[in-house]
């Protein structure tokens, strides 16, 4: 039975979840910085612009009074991360770090149309501010003892993650003229769910569920946020977290602070926060119940970028929380449906479709370099459906086909340059044209448009959009609708009408453009609650979908006067206002941007040894019988990972201190460690005394990443040097041959599996593949040959899946020492390490309930589920009289697993074991045998 200590785990955990990528960069890279009194802006050669104008609104946001959660302020180092195509940032301690991701994101409904970095930096400097100033009370006493981490984990115990991230989203709404406060999307999730009168309990809008829509904690957190400031006072969550994170209460900190800080239970406070902005979007048009939402129990599925294949067949992407993305073709007058494939690895669900033929960007990551991935175009042919790769190593995103079939339009986002529409022949992939981009907008969704001209939904410097045409011979850009605040996006293209999702008002809506006219679509049917988005029409005949309760919902109808309501492009010149945000217009605000004097700045040479070591955190860990404290170091380019540790060993008594070093800056990771153990007991009912032992060894490592298509495959292979000594004190020490030897450990291991959806326990289809070898080379000892697999293939349902594991061990029988093993042995039994041992073993898992139910906030179960398993072992033993004897060691059973959720934040799965052992009297052990199955590891983020 296996015993964790959980304040270890959380410890291991809170830093953990951020996607850092270690060694992500090629050797070549050279780092420049720009270094000031509060920011140290890391960022490849090239990137100078990028790196002045973050360092210069981060300045700027300092010299704001907005800072409300106190004045301390911690220098921080942001690195910039321009070759990866997913869009995103974090701050983390442990170490104190941040990364942001700056492909900008060709969808502008989700995050806003802000310029990018600008976006960024209003949003993660938050983050900074907030953990600067939560080192306060029991959180500073955490940091004192045991660092970064320690902090990272009190912090969260003490101030959830719905306020770290609506305190941000709050930020970037009150610093910007837009921000994720002002953009109607934004809000579609609890909308949605007002509208179909889904009143879910607090800790399932907390926690999430499997088989649920649940809007995520950003949006919670904004109108909790919200709420407090504009119902109390802006100086409310300084009070609230300056006692939560001094632990003033000691159970339940935060709401202890809002009761003596408003007057109101925690309870009462949450559920007038949803009132206030629930009847902020009610008016008489939205007065009734969503049916379709409110009579469906569960989350039926998403229906996405829907396409008119001809008069009476539509092409789109149909994914649910049991499948994964597909396409999927229906008609409209029968509902018939018929998947046409599986959509390879993309980071959304765009495509395009003209004349029979899909093309859409797949995502591709670098083969060694985690922090370079790519955007590829794929070509389908719907009739055939062959599909091809038409680029590779592109950063290219929403491509478009022309209606003959011959060209392709996609977004170009080159590291450190402007967005570029570019032309590729439809054959081969060759690059035809790249268009110019004089006023250096970012476009989004080209889509050709006539014979000549493309159209696209732009963004300009400042953050505004607007729906514009593009000459293809000048590049010449003609404007259809004027830039506002207004997001734009999603524009289709059926010959000379042009239809569009913009921002209006508090919704977003579908337009129509055609001969210089503009109506507003109104559908005869669908959400009147939430958006319309990814509008399409042909042959007299429109299709979108619908953001519901259950999935974005396919909608169609014919095209009529009664819903084409003309309108003028001066719908858009109104700004959208901040939900719940009053203090805005008090001019206490001012947004910020990038500014001249940012190109001042001035930048210097980052060297890539800067603070390597750069120790952190100290981690206590507890896995007995071994309990163990370890000074864990990272540097902020995550190139070296280091560790120095003491260990203790409660069933042999023995101490052992060590270290270990991993450098993965050049094309294999190369990793060094030693340790010395001191008071090894040893015991042959004859002889019994301690020993020292000192090992050291030193080896490489090659992560290889292969994923492409619908498959994740990577593949790691190294080997490692290792030297071993005994030291034997007394009247034993010319006993034992102690003398060092040295032996190599090379080993394989590879993994391949197919995308999975939500629900899925494990791949659908997969293979794991382990190959170990352990060899002397300067003695003659045992040598051992491992080999683990873990095939995965589909159950008798969508969530269950059938595992069979096979493994196979051979080592030598010559000497007093043997390695140690990982031999996976048959459940119940105690493990053994003979000189050949082979196993099979059959798993089948299901899920047995989603109960989506917790208690006092500690804990919350989201599923419970089963496995059903077979073991059998065959193992060779060497008898006292030198013979071999071969057994079988046999076993099935049942684990019953809980996935759940602790303080609302942690992923925790934990389980029971029951073994049925066959041939339990050749251990001494009783038929049945039960286990609890304890996590060894938590994943955490922010």
């Amino acid at each position: 039975m296996r015993k964790s200590l959980f304040l270890a785990l959380f410890i291991t955990s809170c830093s953990a979840g951020f996607a850092q990528q270690f060694g992500g960069h090629p050797p070549s890279t050279r780092w420049r910085q720009v270094n000031t009194d509060s920011v140290r802006v890391i960022f490849p050669a090239g990137l100078e612009n990028s790196g002045k104008e973050v360092a210069g609104i981060i300045h700027r946001i300092g010299q704001q009074p907005q800072g409300l959660l106190g004045n301390r302020l911690r220098k921080i180092s942001i690195v910039l991360q321009p070759h990866t195509t997913i869009s995103n940032g974090y701050v983390g301690l442990g170490p104190w770090r941040s990364e942001f991701y700056l492909t900008p994101p060709q969808n502008s409904f989700q995050l806003g149309s802000l310029q990018w970095q600008q976006s960024l930096a209003l949003h993660e400097y938050r983050h900074v501010e907030q953990y600067a100033n939560f080192r306060k009370g029991i959180s500073k006493l955490a940091y004192i003892l045991f660092g970064e981490q320690a902090q990272d984990l009190v912090n969260s115990a003490a101030v959830p993650n719905w306020f770290f991230e609506g305190d941000a989203v709050y930020q970037e709404t009150i610093l910007s003229q837009q921000g994720r406060g002002r953009v109607p999307a934004f809000f579609n999730d609890y909308r949605s769910l007002w509208a179909a009168r889904k009143d879910y309990s607090w800790m399932k809008l907390r926690n999430g569920s499997l088989r649920d829509f649940v809007p995520d904690h950003y949006r919670l957190g904004y109108m909790m946020v919200a709420y407090g400031r504009e119902k109390y006072s802006p100086e409310l969550w300084s009070r609230v977290t300056d006692d939560a994170a001094r632990f003033r209460g000691l159970f339940y900190p935060l709401q202890h602070a809002i009761k003596k800080h408003t007057g109101e239970d925690y309870a009462q406070f949450r559920q007038h926060a949803f009132e206030f902005f629930n009847q902020r979007f009610k008016d008489s048009s939205r007065t009734a119940v969503d049916e379709y939402a409110a009579t469906r129990k569960h989350f039926a599925g998403d229906a996405e970028y829907p396409q008119w294949l001809d008069a009476s067949t539509l092409v789109y992407v149909k994914s649910s929380y049991k499948k994964i993305p597909a396409f999927v073709l229906r008609n409209v007058q029968s509902g018939r449906e018929e998947k046409l494939r599986i959509k390879d690895i993309s980071l959304d669900g765009y495509f395009s479709l003209r004349n029979g033929k899909i093309v859409y960007a797949a995502y591709e990551p670098d083969l060694r370099w985690s922090w370079h991935n790519y955007s590829v175009i794929k070509w389908l042919d719907v009739a055939s459906n062959e599909q091809r790769t038409l680029t590779r190593k592109t950063q290219l995103f929403a491509p478009d086909i022309s209606e003959d079939g011959n060209s392709i339009v996609a977004v170009n986002m080159e590291p450190g340059t402007n967005a570029q529409l570019q032309l590729f022949n439809a054959s081969d992939g060759a690059l035809v044209k790249s268009l110019p981009n004089p006023d250096t907008l970012f476009y989004t969704f080209p889509k050709f448009y006539g014979n000549n001209s493309i159209v696209t939904s732009v963004r300009n410097n400042a953050g505004q959009m607007a729906l514009g045409s593009v000459d293809l011979s000048t590049g010449k850009m003609e404007y259809l609708t004027p830039f506002s605040w207004n997001v734009i996006g999603n524009p289709a293209v059926h010959k000379d009408t042009i239809v569009f999702t913009a921002s209006q008002g508090a919704l977003d809506r579908l337009f129509l453009y055609t001969n210089g006219k503009l109506f507003n679509i109104q559908p005869e049917q669908g959400s009147r609650f939430t958006g319309h988005y990814q509008g399409q029409v042909a042959y007299g005949q429109y299709a979108y979908t619908a953001f519901t309760a259950v999935g974005d919902l396919l909608q169609q109808g014919r095209i009529t006067g009664k819903n084409l309501l003309p309108t003028d492009v001066s719908v858009f010149n109104a700004s959208p206002s901040a939900q719940g945000v009053s203090e805005i217009g008090q001019g206490k605000y001012h947004p910020i941007t990038a500014a001249a004097s940012d190109s001042a700045m001035p930048v210097s040479h980052y060297g890539k040894g800067f603070r390597l070591f750069n120790f952190h955190s100290w981690r206590p860990f507890v896995d007995d019988p071994d309990y163990t404290i370890s000074l864990l170091g990272e540097n902020v380019l995550n190139t070296l990972q280091s560790e120095l540790y003491f260990n203790y060993n409660n069933n042999e008594r023995n101490k052992q201190v060590g270290a270990s070093f991993t450098y993965a800056q050049l094309f294999p990771w190369i990793r060094l460690s030693t340790n010395y153990i001191i008071d090894r007991p040893f015991n042959d009912n004859l002889r019994s005394f301690y020993f020292n032992e000192w090992n050291a060894a030193a080896g490489f490592i090659i992560p290889m990443n292969f994923s492409k298509g619908r498959y994740y495959t990577n593949l790691s292979f190294g080997s490692d040097i290792a030297y071993k000594k005994q030291f034997i004190q007394g009247q034993y020490k010319d006993t034992f041959n102690t003398e060092g030897f040295s032996f190599i450990r090379p080993f394989v291991n590879f993994s391949n599996q197919v995308q999975t959806a939500r629900m899925h326990i494990l791949p659908r289809w997969g293979q794991v593949i382990q190959l170990s070898y352990n060899r002397p080379v300067s003695r003659r000892e045992n040598d051992q040959f491992l080999a683990t697999g873990y095939w995965y293939f589909p159950g008798l349902a969508q969530t269950h899946n059938l595992v069979f594991n096979t493994s196979y061990q051979k080592r030598g029988n010559v000497g007093n020492y043997s390695f140690s093993t990982s031999f996976p042995f048959s459940r119940g039994y105690n493990g053994r390490n003979d000189p050949q041992m082979w196993k099979v073993g059959a798993n089948y898992h299901l899920p047995l309930l989603y109960p989506d139910w917790g208690f006092a906030n500690i804990v919350y179960f989201q599923r419970v589920r089963a496995n059903l398993f077979y073991d059998h072992t065959g193992i060779e033993v060497k008898l006292n009289t030198g013979m071999m004897r071969n057994f079988d060691l046999r076993s099935y059973g049942t684990e019953i697993y809980f996935d759940t959720k602790w303080w609302n934040q942690h992923n925790v799965t934990f389980g029971i074991r029951y073994s049925r052992l066959q041939d339990g009297a050749l251990q001494g052990l009783a038929a049945n045998q039960w286990e609890f199955i304890m996590p060894v590891n938590l994943l955490g983020a922010r």
